[in-house]
């Protein structure tokens, strides 16, 4: 049997070279593999082209490596939480690819099962579907890049002729995700809304890398329990399950 466990997070992430594509998992602060994403910091890896939902905050998550300047292009969401990252789109440091959420979701899904593209309603009638939204600024202000026009088709869906936008898949070159659990094989068990954009982050990278907080052995896991199954998954780093874990907005009731 296949042992795809790693010794750290820097011998995981080592090989994963300038200019690489990435499929991060994380939702907000909810899930970042912010252990792996802390070691390619630390090993200047640059010039990443990252495909997540979000890119975390100022100081936490992708975004430390956003402040470092190692991101080229940004395939996303959501990015209302980072300051930093406003700065570096409108001045034209920063590409950005905006994909509506559900569709960004299946894009990664779609590009882990061998599903080159899909038809969707998002998006028809707006420039997501028409094109020339912003990709790119000049730094004056100017649109440098934009985004092109996508294919449109009329389909008969129960009666209704109804119009859907053309959607491509995306594959990525490696993929770093966070689970509370997994085996030494790469089964994963992931956490309550940790869960997100975890499992299809990894089904979309050629290599996955999972950062786990507790390491069990092969058999451990109840079968049925198992949220993504070990063939997604190539490498496995235990982290423990002291690990930080932010909250991005915290919200108490208040008591009388």
């Amino acid at each position: 049997m296949i042992d795809k466990t790693y010794g750290s997070a820097a011998e995981a992430v080592a090989d994963i070279p300038d200019g690489a594509s990435l499929a991060v998992g994380g939702f907000g602060l909810s899930g970042n593999p912010i252990a792996l994403i802390e070691a390619l910091l630390a090993q200047g890896t640059t010039d990443l082209s990252i495909v997540s939902n979000n890119c975390g905050v100022d100081d936490w998550g992708l975004g430390i490596l956003l402040n470092a300047r190692r991101i080229r292009k940004m395939t996303s969401s959501y990015v209302g939480e980072n300051k930093e990252f406003e700065r570096q789109f409108l001045s034209g440091e920063l590409e950005l690819e905006l994909t509506p959420q559900g569709t960004l979701a299946e894009k990664l899904r779609a590009g882990g099962s061998g599903v080159a593209a899909f038809f969707t309603q998002t998006g028809v009638g707006t420039q997501v579907a028409e094109g020339g939204l912003p990709r790119r600024y000049d730094g004056s202000g100017g649109i440098a890049v934009a985004s092109p026009a996508k294919d449109v088709r009329t389909f008969d869906v129960d009666g209704t002729e109804r119009e859907y936008v053309l959607e491509e898949a995306i594959v990525t070159d490696f993929a770093l995700v966070h689970a509370l659990r997994g085996d030494r094989f790469g089964n994963l068990v992931f956490n309550k809304a940790a869960r997100n954009f975890n499992p299809l982050a990894a089904m979309a990278g050629r290599i996955c890398i999972a950062q786990v907080e507790e390491l069990v052995e092969p058999g451990e896991l109840d079968p049925d329990a198992v949220h993504l199954p070990c063939v997604f998954v190539h490498r496995v780093v235990e982290v423990g399950t002291g690990i930080e874990k932010r909250i991005e907005r915290r919200t108490v009731t208040e008591v009388s």
